[in-house]
């Protein structure tokens, strides 16, 4: 998703910008904020946060670093000059928030400028959500396959997988958005039925594979084993 209140200057395709320093801004104050929304502000002080915080760094880390990187592989390829910059305001205010319970991802976004076809911008939005789709069901997939052959693995591990799972599917439909800045009104401008189709598979993963549903497919694999 794009950045949604200020553009970058034209500095930062005159004299570019470290990507990796910007993306890694993002990855963990993003990460922060979502160890200090899972763990509560009343267990701060408590070993959770630590556990919380390993869990955000391989969710956030993968859902927003690898959303972005999407955007700025398409783009590339396409010709254009593209760079991920950080949104320090908002990352700073999303900890703050989270205090308050509350988990807001506004991470940055990449920038890119070119001659650029409606298509091209199509495809070039279409990346991020896909990318957080993709991953929502190898998150999905990792955890089935893993109780149906029931390894004896750390919680640590499944319970990462189980939010990674539900976190990249809210992140991608969430940004398929057919309005403002959101990838989805990009996409929707290119193509109506790869909108519709991106947005039926979001909608699955994050709403009808409830928790419930999940946890009864897990429970239904188990007795299977």
């Amino acid at each position: 998703m794009r950045n949604i209140f200020s553009t970058p200057s034209e500095d930062v395709f005159s004299r570019g910008t470290n990507d990796n320093i910007e993306l890694l801004k993002a990855w963990a104050g993003s990460s922060i904020a979502f160890a200090i929304v899972q763990t509560g502000p009343s267990n701060l002080l408590s070993l959770s946060l630590i556990q919380n915080l390993i869990i955000s760094a391989i969710v956030c880390g993968m859902a927003f670093v690898l959303h972005e990187l999407a955007h700025r592989v398409v783009a590339r390829n396409y010709g254009a000059e593209a760079h991920f910059i950080a949104n320090d305001q908002w990352l700073l205010l999303s900890i703050v928030i989270a205090f308050a319970g509350f988990f807001i991802a506004a991470p940055g976004a990449v920038w890119h400028r070119g001659q650029l076809t409606l298509r091209q911008g199509g495809l070039i939005a279409l990346a991020g959500p896909v990318t957080n789709l993709v991953l929502s069901i190898l998150f999905l997939l990792s955890l089935c396959a893993i109780v149906l052959i029931g390894l004896p693995l750390p919680n640590l591990l499944l319970i990462t997988l189980f939010i990674g799972f539900k976190f990249n599917a809210w992140i991608g439909v969430f940004n398929m958005i057919p309005a403002g800045p959101f990838d989805g009104a990009k996409v929707l401008a290119w193509n109506w039925q790869v909108f519709a189709v991106t947005v039926a598979v979001g909608v699955g993963l994050a709403f009808l594979l409830g928790d419930q549903v999940v946890l009864s497919l897990l429970s239904t694999l188990a007795r299977l084993r």
